[in-house]
């Protein structure tokens, strides 16, 4: 079995440590209208603003937090080996999802029943779909694992 990090680089192109801005679309769109978030410096932004006030969340080591803030208190989500846990938990039972080999599990489950999202060219499609009316968003740019977890949270609960 291929190391997770080398089959999220192919799947999603996982960047180096560069702090170029990074957008994302719904759908296939990529008409500033339909811009939902931006990526930058580490931060996850509302549409494309780099404002402070319009951070949704910050991005730092294997943490997201919410807003700009950097407490344990405000830990939305803690990333570690391609597993996704609530807080700053590190137990199985506060796993959100996992991801693998191009795809977004419920939870710990890797069974294709409980796919929750292909994620393939930097887009993003519902379930196991690959047709591209099911592509939920379109990241123009490279992501680390962190800033894609950070971007899916702004995707789902900020949108």
């Amino acid at each position: 079995m291929k190391p997770f990090f080398i089959i999220l680089i192919t799947t999603i192109a996982l960047s180096s440590l560069t702090s170029a801005q990074v957008i994302v679309y719904k759908g296939t769109s990529i008409y500033s209208n339909d811009v939902i978030c931006n990526v930058h410096d580490g931060k996850v932004f509302k549409k494309e603003s780099i404002y402070s006030s319009d951070i949704i969340c910050t991005v730092r080591d294997n943490k997201i937090y919410k807003g700009s803030s950097i407490y344990s208190n405000d830990v939305l989500y803690n990333v570690s080996d391609g597993k996704v846990y609530k807080g700053n938990s590190i137990y199985s039972s506060d796993i959100i999802m996992t991801i693998m080999d191009g795809k977004i599990y419920k939870g710990t489950s890797i069974y294709s029943a409980d796919v929750w999202a292909t994620i393939k060219d930097g887009k993003v499609y519902t379930g196991n779909s690959m047709y591209s009316s099911d592509i939920e968003f379109t990241i123009d740019g490279n992501v680390t694992i962190q800033e894609f977890a950070a971007i899916w949270y702004a995707v789902k609960y900020c949108y």
